[in-house]
């Protein structure tokens, strides 16, 4: 089986934002399963194969170097979840004493539960991009309502399952009107609240390397 370790190509060694309270490095698993228009990250999520893979050892190196200042290790794309080989990856973190959060769309949630099952993962930050209708707008055509209410609703049976491991944010890209975040809300279970993400739109159609957006970078910090 292919190792999800040859999928990662970026890592951020600190950031103090990705996992609320916490010391993190950000490890960037390349593909997606949307093809979203406000995408800032579209080298990643379509082209990765252009990009370098950054060895698991040089990851795993800083991470034990740095353990007294880092507290867990974020996993984001791309979406993470059409990776192969992703728990064995996560089970690697955790022999390392990491912590994992876990960026994703939800429109996995088979895999979700299996993380969840073999409790691998501490906080899943799961993307709702706007009232079902509008997803194939959103995703650029790849998903349809039924699939989107689909799987979202697994999403949030688990949810409701595990309250203290999910949390779910939207990004309030042009497309959305006021009304359509409010029927959003309304999806997720009693007693969670959607995040409010402002949108800031990439300098280029697609902001791979725009430094107002996250910067890839497969530079380790010593």
């Amino acid at each position: 089986m292919v190792s999800a370790w040859s999928r990662v190509f970026g890592f951020e060694p600190v950031s103090l934002c990705d996992w609320p309270g916490m010391n993190a490095s950000v490890i960037f698993l390349g593909g997606c399963n949307m093809h979203c228009p406000t995408c800032h990250n579209f080298n990643l999520a379509w082209h990765s194969d252009t990009m370098d893979v950054i060895p698991q050892e040089t990851i795993e190196a800083y991470l034990k170097k740095r353990s007294r200042w880092i507290d867990g290790v974020v996993i984001t794309g791309g979406e993470a979840t059409i990776t192969p080989g992703l728990a064995d990856l996560i089970k690697d973190l955790r022999k390392l004493g990491m912590p994992v959060k876990m960026d994703s769309n939800g429109m996995r949630p088979d895999v979700l539960k299996q993380l969840l099952d073999e409790n691998l993962v501490e906080l899943f930050a799961v993307d709702v991009k706007g009232p079902y209708q509008k997803y194939p707008v959103l995703t650029g055509g790849t998903t349809s309502p039924a699939e989107a209410e689909e799987n979202l609703t697994q999403v949030f049976e688990l949810a409701k399952q595990y309250p203290d491991k999910f949390l779910f944010r939207i990004t309030k890209v042009p497309v959305l009107t006021d009304e359509d975040i409010q029927e959003a809300e309304s999806y997720l279970p009693g007693g969670f609240t959607l995040k409010h993400q402002e949108y800031v739109p990439p300098r280029r159609e697609h902001a791979e390397a725009d430094s107002e957006a996250r910067q890839l970078s497969g530079d380790m910090v010593a």
